[in-house]
């Protein structure tokens, strides 16, 4: 009897250590999904905004003008636009 309750409690230690270690494993997996998670949205984020310079540059190259000045607009653009950023996601 006392024999049968050792077993029991072994494999129960046994299958505790098991689920412990796939835990641990699975929090790990998570932790690097995250994390190459994050790098996926600044890297879009960065797109985005790359996007978006171009799109304002093709505007100003379509509609003629002054180089110089329409990179001076294009350069305030940017910058608001990076502030916006900056403050959503603080």
């Amino acid at each position: 009897m006392l024999e049968t309750v050792r077993q029991h409690i072994k494999r129960l230690i046994a299958a505790y250590e098991k689920e412990k270690a796939e835990r641990i494993r699975l929090q790990d997996e998570l932790d690097k999904a995250k994390e190459q998670n994050e790098t996926y949205r600044k890297q879009i984020i960065e797109l985005e905004r790359e996007i978006d310079n171009l799109k304002l540059a093709e505007a100003f190259k379509v509609t003629g003008g002054n180089a110089p000045e329409a990179r001076k607009k294009i350069d305030r653009l940017v910058k608001e636009i990076d502030r916006c950023i900056s403050l959503m996601e603080g």
